[in-house]
């Protein structure tokens, strides 16, 4: 994501579930604005805030996470700096938060906790996740997956 082996200006595409918040919602646009085309698209989702206020334990979970947990308007408007068209945004459904993420990856943690049973790294991990589908369960109203579609214009 931070290393492109491509031409610049080439690419009619860059799409991101998720990933981009490995490295920074601005930084990746600002790297990837470089490789796409004229007139071509960037399609991203990464975690946002939905509310002015977020409870302080969502903030500290996401901090810690390495996400900045920005709003979908300063994440709009860090796209249009760097020279995006704004396209369009929503957020992603409850349903896949819960049916299509989090209840498949708790039945994957139990086979691992089966296989690696004693293996505090492996309980770490699992508790880790478990939190953090409470968490998203209290405070879906105050945060979630949002995807931003962008256009470039020059």
């Amino acid at each position: 994501m931070e290393e492109l082996y491509c031409p610049k200006e080439t690419v009619d595409l860059i799409f991101s579930e998720g990933a981009i918040d490995a490295i920074g919602f601005e930084k990746g646009l600002k790297y990837w604005y470089q490789f796409i085309k004229k007139d071509s698209y960037v399609a991203v989702t990464c975690p946002s805030g939905l509310s002015r206020e977020r409870p302080k334990e969502v903030e500290k979970f996401w901090s810690e996470a390495g996400s900045s947990l920005d709003s979908v308007d300063r994440n709009i408007s860090i796209m249009q700096e760097i020279g995006f068209s704004h396209i369009a945004t929503f957020v992603l459904p409850e349903k896949d938060w819960t049916e299509n993420y989090f209840i498949p990856r708790a039945a994957g943690e139990e086979k691992l906790l089966e296989k690696y049973a004693g293996n505090q790294l492996v309980s770490d991990y699992v508790a880790q996740d478990k939190y953090e589908a409470r968490l998203y369960q209290s405070y879906q109203q105050s945060y979630g997956y949002v995807f931003y579609i962008g256009k470039k214009l020059g």
